[in-house]
């Protein structure tokens, strides 16, 4: 049985009792090697700057640099070069990712009793800045799923990094986004050196307050690097994943294609079938390998698939959501019929897809929710971006008169407890006629 080298079969049919992290293959930890070429690459930014952008950039992309930076003008001037239909498209996708984060905007809240007033307020950062990848694909939707959060959050400067292209400059679609989204400024940068721009600034680059979206290994190991120094949002959204649970009810091209649809971003994803049907298991095998022979883009999907593709055999519904908690993926579709009845039942997943249509191509475009999300497992902990990523909570406590009465005697008791003497007498002082 097998998946013409596409995907590896794990038969879970026959665990008894809980699955354990043992059961599954999993993805393996960065190598050392990599992990210290990040951190050269974010000293040498701290160093030197500009200098060291455009040398890591010739370095790493084959690009040399001009202008570092691209601002409004440029932003409108590509807008307005894209075709109709791809600007309604970008401005469909904003109006959506717009109404689901508006619908979530937290209140503020007030608290009084023992004469004390708790005033809680969201403060936005002053600025952040949107990672989007780019080298052999090009992602104006990231823009949009970056960048649109943060202005409903209420941030005053945004601003996006995005590798160049192969003659130095930011693609049209890309741009035409950031006019889309409300970016201030467009900085041709991409890799490690882009997040150790953003976290530290250099001559021509702003540092920011918080860094989003999603990357490579690279610009994941960069953002876990700056995290002491810089707000990093989404946890470790790294290499896109899929897990895809789907029986004989669903046609066997649609789990496919959804395979790919992942996998087609490239190396170090992850992509998993799970299926209590096993002849639906050889269905979806056919199509996968009809499919992937003629893709556009069959050594991104290839690459993906060989590492790290699986098709996983369960006993039935019930294993196979205990699997995809045990997975965390960042996207989980339940294809099946009457999904919606177990969507309730997954703790671990970054977003979950319900229906027969319900590819996880609507998440990366217009259905509404950032599609940057928590991966390698950080699922289990790690939520996708959200209005949260750039705000603090804030808390205003009043002391009104009669608090040193109502409470101190509870103050002086705690800290005398524990030795804190001088925290005592900050009560007893104001008690005393």
């Amino acid at each position: 049985m097998g998946f013409e080298d596409e995907l590896k079969v794990v038969d879970l049919r026959s665990i008894q009792g809980a699955l354990q992290t043992t059961d599954i293959p999993r993805p393996a930890a960065p190598a050392a090697e990599m992990v210290g070429r990040v951190r050269e690459i974010i000293d040498g930014v701290r160093s030197h700057g500009d200098e060291a952008l455009r040398l890591f950039t010739k370095e790493l992309d084959g690009v040399a640099l001009g202008a570092l930076a691209l601002y409004r003008e440029e932003m409108e001037a590509a807008y307005h070069s894209i075709t109709p239909e791809l600007s309604r498209a970008l401005t469909v996708a904003h109006r959506r990712i717009q109404q689901v984060y508006e619908a979530e905007v937290p209140t503020s809240s007030r608290v009084s009793s023992d004469g004390i007033t708790v005033i809680r307020r969201n403060v936005p950062v002053v600025s952040a800045g949107c990672y989007v990848p780019g080298g052999t694909a090009r992602y104006p939707s990231t823009v949009l799923h970056t960048a649109t959060v943060a202005s409903v959050a209420g941030v005053e400067r945004v601003v996006v990094a995005t590798p160049p292209l192969p003659g130095g400059g930011i693609d049209e679609p890309t741009l035409a986004a950031c006019f889309v989204a409300g970016v201030e400024t467009v900085y041709p940068i991409g890799g490690a050196q882009a997040i150790a721009a953003l976290a530290y600034g250099t001559e021509s680059v702003g540092r920011v307050d918080t860094i989003v979206g999603p990357g490579n290994l690279y610009v994941a190991l960069a953002k876990s690097q700056v995290a002491l120094d810089v707000g990093v949002g989404s946890s470790f959204a790294g290499p896109s994943e899929v897990l895809v649970i789907a029986d004989s009810s669903v046609d066997p091209r649609y789990a496919a294609i959804d395979l790919a649809v992942q996998a087609e971003h490239g190396p170090h994803g992850l992509a998993w079938l799970v299926t209590w049907d096993e002849e639906y298991l050889h269905a979806v095998d056919a199509a996968l390998a009809t499919y992937v022979r003629s893709a556009s883009r069959l050594d991104a999907i290839r690459s993906t698939l060989a590492t790290h593709g699986y098709a996983a055999l369960v006993r039935d519904r019930e294993q196979a959501i205990e699997l995809a908690n045990l997975i965390a993926p960042e996207h989980l579709e339940l294809l099946y019929q009457d999904g919606e009845s177990d969507a309730g039942l997954v703790k671990n997943a970054g977003v979950i897809f319900v229906g027969v249509d319900a590819t996880a191509a609507f998440g990366d475009y217009v259905a509404g929710p950032s599609h940057v999300l928590p991966t390698y497992g950080t699922a289990r902990f790690a939520s996708g971006l959200g209005l949260e990523d750039f705000y603090r909570r804030q808390h205003t406590v009043v002391i009104g008169p009669n608090a040193v009465e109502e409470l101190g005697w509870a103050v002086e008791e705690i800290a005398r407890v524990e030795g804190l003497t001088a925290h005592a007498e900050s009560i007893s002082i104001r008690r005393r006629p």
